[in-house]
């Protein structure tokens, strides 16, 4: 019996931890928990899948959340009921500025604010902001493992297509809200897209939680809309190391 709605996990499986890295993807869960020691298999249920490891001898929890903040929001929810209190969100993106090169890595700072699972938190006015000690450690951790680092603002939307403004779907269209909006963010410096930090940081940091954010970037958006599988496949490995990184630092 679990002690938590979704998960499948009871409080003694953490076995004391505090901190969890939380990618999307349920098949980067294994991967990131075999650069610790110790790595055990907790769970699997829906998009939620969780290892437990160790980091110098300190538990470390692995748990998927699935695409987006909805399923985000239950995943630090739950993980939070039972004793995590940092949260290390690693990820893939698609810059849209032109200097930044696929294979670079993003340590978010802020997010915009376009998702509505955040407004279940705090207000619009409340500002989605990374903690101060995880943002240093993924920027030192970057840094170590050699990889180009940008830091910044991110924009954080609720859907892939229309919220990031591509035209490559099935009706071509895009709703009056985010028609130019890519060119709006370009113009104030905005790094990139992706789902998720938004809910993830406004949640934390208005629950006294931290939370960090790093994404490895798959595609840049002035050039191309399709990511390379080979490139991808080794900047996902390069935003893993560094997430582990930034967690040993952490701990």
């Amino acid at each position: 019996m679990s002690d938590v709605f979704h998960l499948g996990l009871k409080k003694s499986d953490l076995q004391g931890a505090e901190l969890a890295i939380v990618p999307g993807d349920p098949e980067r869960v294994e991967k990131i928990a075999a650069l610790m020691d110790k790595p055990v298999k907790l769970a699997s249920h829906r998009e939620f899948t969780s290892w437990r490891a160790e980091l110098d001898g300190k538990a470390v929890i692995i748990c998927s959340t699935g695409i987006g903040g909805p399923s985000t929001s239950i995943a630090v929810e739950e993980l939070a009921q039972l004793g995590i209190r940092t949260f290390l969100r690693v990820g893939t993106t698609g810059a849209i500025q032109p200097h930044i090169n696929v294979g670079d890595v993003l340590v978010t700072t802020a997010s915009v604010r376009l998702d509505g699972a955040s407004l279940h938190f705090a207000p619009m006015e409340y500002p989605a902001v990374a903690d101060f000690a995880c943002t240093t450690a993924l920027v030192e951790a970057a840094k170590a493992v050699g990889a180009t680092t940008h830091i910044g603002v991110t924009a954080s939307s609720d859907t892939f297509y229309p919220g990031q403004e591509r035209y490559d779907t099935f009706s071509g269209r895009v709703v009056s809200r985010f028609t130019g909006s890519m060119k709006e963010w370009q113009s104030m410096g905005v790094m990139n897209y992706e789902m998720e930090s938004a809910t993830l940081l406004t949640m934390c940091s208005s629950q006294g939680l931290r939370a960090g954010m790093v994404a490895g970037v798959i595609v840049n958006r002035t050039q191309q809309e399709i990511p390379n599988a080979e490139t991808m496949k080794q900047t996902e490995s390069h935003a893993v190391k560094i997430v582990v990184e930034a967690a040993r630092r952490l701990l």
